[in-house]
């Protein structure tokens, strides 16, 4: 009988970083809208940011997600958190109220986080040995199209902002959806842009509700709760009494493992939290950056963003083509390159110049494509046994996603009201990605073309 292909549930899957950086692009697009409507101060745009998907909402979710996952199994994440995530939503687009859009934006960044473990975790355990990269890098591009969609239609849903004709294409749409609800102008009609790409979001997290649940449970999962795979030796070989040849070695085999696990969380974290610190940066105020350092309107920034977004996508295709077939180590080093040379480019070129822009962009893409964010995905779930598999990943998107918070409120300090610290800000950007080159590089692991079982067997001899 021929084997199930792995690509169908990966799609399935994707959209999970779909509606993860869909939420984050959407929310942070809205937020002019939602400060006009509901009268928000920059003070109330800062809560709304730190407990997003971008932020803590997620960090909590991870942690909390990755155990459930490794409890229940990753299925059980798919049958319930979309649920939870549409809640969220639904939450956004009725919201009346401050409190009521907090709370929306809370629920939702928690129901991303919740599934972003158990996500990676899945696509490895189902994919075949030869295509455990490219299903990862599928994945990506799905956090890659969410963005892109969001903007499209957030551009063409826009409110006039410089008086007729500075409207969307599709505000036509707005006015008459708010029509329906007695809303004909201010800031209450111009929030409906907003709503209704909540609203796009609602409809992906139902269809992937409907998907995901139909989903079969990870075999490797099954096995072990099962009983079938890495048992881990009897407690008593590892007592510090033991005096046999055998519990001596059983014994310098747990240390081993132990010593494995704590050397890859420090190899995950430390070239994923160095490059996400820059990322999430991008992420929030690639615009902003774009408007007051680079000059640009901010009808120019968005559609730079776009076509950005656009070059990312293409960028992961071929890296999700390439990736099992080439030296990973040499193809990280390629990705942060990129980064390292863009922000080389911003401090002796600048991005004053619309050329300067365009170089930085296209190198920030390149590097997107290549990302550190698809290596930490595919590696995180290799190097890890089933057993704490996406607790582990949980652990670390925890940390990453809480510092990137905290990086995130200093960093509006380092940069200034207009940007009059972009050097400043750029000369940290650049140590903290040559930081990110440096250990994913030296300490990249071998494991391509091996299988996930083999991968646990050489890293934890502790387990059988």
């Amino acid at each position: 009988m021929k084997k199930k292909s792995s690509l169908g549930s990966t799609i399935a899957v994707s959209l999970t970083n779909y509606l993860d950086a869909g939420a984050i692009v959407a929310g942070a697009s809205g937020l002019t809208l939602w400060k006009e409507y509901l009268g928000l101060t920059e003070a109330h745009l800062g809560w709304l940011n730190a407990i997003s998907a971008n932020c803590l909402g997620a960090a909590i979710g991870a942690i909390i997600g990755g155990f459930l996952a490794d409890r229940y199994g990753r299925k059980a994440i798919y049958t319930y958190n979309m649920l939870i995530y549409m809640v969220g939503v639904l939450c956004i687009l009725l919201a009346t109220t401050f409190p009521m859009l907090l709370v929306g934006f809370l629920i939702t960044g928690i129901s991303v986080g919740v599934g972003v473990p158990a996500s990676w975790t899945y696509i490895s355990e189902s994919s075949e040995v030869g295509n455990r990269g490219r299903n990862i890098g599928i994945s990506q591009m799905a956090w890659g199209i969410g963005p892109t969609v969001i903007l499209i239609l957030g551009t063409l849903l826009a409110p006039p902002t410089g008086g007729v004709g500075s409207e969307g294409l599709l505000f036509p749409l707005v006015q008459g959806v708010a029509s329906w609800f007695g809303v004909t102008e201010g800031g209450a009609l111009h929030v409906f842009s907003s709503r209704i790409v909540f609203v796009s979001l609602f409809i992906v997290a139902l269809i992937a509700w409907l998907l995901q649940r139909r989903l079969e449970e990870s075999k490797e999962w099954k096995a072990l709760k099962n009983g079938k795979s890495e048992v881990i030796n009897n407690n008593s070989s590892y007592q510090q009494n033991s005096t046999s040849p055998m519990e001596q070695k059983s014994n310098h085999a747990y240390r081993l493992s132990l010593k494995t696990y704590y050397l890859t969380l420090l190899f995950l974290a430390g070239m994923y939290l160095t490059w996400n610190l820059v990322a999430s940066v991008m992420g929030f105020f690639q615009q902003h950056i774009y408007e007051t350092a680079g000059g640009l309107s901010n009808a120019a920034a968005n559609l730079l963003s776009v076509g950005q977004w656009l070059g990312i996508i293409a960028t992961t295709f071929v890296f999700s083509m390439i990736v099992d077939k080439v030296n990973q180590r040499w193809l990280y080093f390629t990705g942060v390159s990129f980064a390292v040379l863009a922000w080389v480019m911003v401090l002796t070129v600048g991005i004053t110049s619309m050329g300067g822009l365009l170089l930085f962009t296209l190198l920030w893409a390149l590097q997107a494509g290549i990302s550190v964010q698809s290596f930490y995905a595919l590696w995180a779930s290799e190097l890890f046994p089933a057993r704490f598999r996406a607790a582990a990943q949980g652990i670390m998107f925890f940390l990453v996603r809480g510092l990137s918070a905290a990086w995130g409120l200093g960093f509006v300090y380092i940069y200034g009201e207009e940007g009059e610290g972009f050097t400043r800000a750029a000369w940290v950007m650049l140590g903290l990605l040559v930081v990110s080159l440096v250990i994913g590089t030296v300490f990249a692991p071998e494991t391509r073309g091996k299988s996930l079982e083999q991968i646990t067997k050489e890293r934890y001899p502790s387990l059988t």
